[in-house]
C-alpha cells in the first residue's frame, strides 16, 4: 500500500485527478444534460426532437435578442481594446508619473458591485430632467431624453457602463503584456532613430499579440454572454420594447420565468455554439493556429 501510495508514475494522475473530476461533474454533465433536454419538452414530458431548434429560428425575440448580443459584442471589442492598449502604453512610458495610483484607479470600478453599478447608471440615465445625463445634455440646450427607453440611446448607457466597469482590467492585461517586452528592444529602436509612434507599431503591437488575442477571445464571451448588466441597468429582465433583452436574458425568461427548460436549453446551446464559431474564426484569423517556423 506504501509503495502503491509513494508511486512517482501515479502522482501526476493524483494532481490531475481535482482538476478532471472538476470538468466531468461541472461542465461535462452539465452540457450533456443539457444537449439532452434541449430535444425534450419539460413541461409536458415528451420528447420533441428538434422542434425547439426549429421554434429559434421563427422566434423574432430570440433574434432580437442576438441582435442585442452581438451589437454589444462589436460594441465592446471596439472599445475595450484598442483604448485600454492606449491607456496601458501611456501607464508603461517612463514619463508617466506614479503609475500604481493611476492603475488602481482605473482598476477600481471592477471591483464594484454590478447591482450598485448598474443602479447608478439606471438613475444616471432617467427621465426625469434632474438625471445627470439630461443635465448635462441640458447645459447645450437639449431637450430631456428618455434614455432608457430608445434603441440607441439604451445601447449607448449599456455600453458606456461596460466601458467604465472593463476598461481597467483590460488595462492591466495590456499592461502585463508590455512589461513582459524588453527594454532592450525600445532602446535598440531609439538608437537606430525610430521614433514612439515607430516603436509602438513596430515593437508593441506585435509582441502584444498573444494578449490581444487573449483580451479579444474573452471580450466576445464576455460581449454574447452578457446579462446582468443589462438585467440591472433596466431593473429586470423586461426592458421597452425589448432593446436591452440578450440571449442569456431570453434564456433566462424561457427557463426561470416560464419554466420551459427544453427551449431555454436550446438557446444556452447556441450560445455555446456561436462563441465557439466566433472564436475559432478570430483565432485563425489572427493565425493563433499556425505552426512557428523553426
Amino acid at each position: 500500500m506504501k509503495k502503491f501510495f509513494y508511486s512517482q508514475k501515479l502522482a501526476p494522475y493524483v494532481f490531475i485527478l481535482p482538476f478532471v473530476l472538476t470538468v466531468i461533474f461541472f461542465w461535462a454533465v452539465p452540457i450533456a444534460n443539457g444537449v439532452l433536454l434541449s430535444f425534450q419538452d419539460v413541461l409536458q414530458d415528451k420528447w420533441v426532437g428538434l422542434d425547439n431548434y426549429k421554434r429559434l429560428l421563427s422566434d423574432k425575440i430570440f433574434l432580437k435578442a442576438l441582435f442585442n448580443s452581438t451589437r454589444y459584442m462589436i460594441g465592446t471589442l471596439v472599445l475595450l481594446i484598442p483604448f485600454p492598449m492606449l491607456f496601458a502604453t501611456l501607464l508603461n512610458s517612463k514619463l508617466m508619473k506614479k503609475p500604481g495610483f493611476f492603475k488602481s484607479i482605473y482598476f477600481l470600478p471592477a471591483l464594484t458591485s454590478v447591482v450598485v453599478a448598474g443602479t447608478i447608471f439606471r438613475l444616471m440615465f432617467g427621465e426625469m430632467e434632474t438625471s445627470l445625463a439630461n443635465q448635462v445634455i441640458g447645459m447645450f440646450g437639449l431637450a430631456p431624453i428618455k434614455w432608457l427607453k430608445n434603441d440607441l440611446t439604451g445601447y449607448f448607457a449599456l455600453l458606456l457602463l461596460a466601458c467604465w466597469r472593463w476598461t481597467g482590467v483590460n488595462i492591466l492585461y495590456f499592461l502585463a503584456g508590455l512589461q513582459s517586452i524588453s527594454t532592450d528592444l525600445y532602446e535598440a529602436a531609439s538608437i537606430d532613430g525610430a521614433n514612439k509612434w515607430q516603436q509602438f507599431t513596430k515593437i508593441s503591437l506585435p509582441l502584444l499579440k498573444p494578449t490581444t488575442v487573449y483580451v479579444l477571445t474573452i471580450s466576445i464571451y464576455a460581449g454574447l454572454a452578457m446579462f446582468n448588466e443589462s438585467y440591472m441597468l433596466w431593473k429586470g429582465n423586461n426592458s421597452p420594447q425589448n432593446i436591452g433583452l440578450t440571449i442569456v436574458g431570453y434564456l433566462y425568461r424561457q427557463g426561470i420565468e416560464k419554466r420551459a427548460m427544453g427551449y431555454a436549453c436550446a438557446v444556452g446551446l447556441v450560445l455555446l455554439i456561436i462563441v465557439m464559431v466566433v472564436n475559432m474564426i478570430q483565432l485563425a484569423a489572427t493565425g493563433t493556429f499556425k505552426k512557428e517556423e523553426r
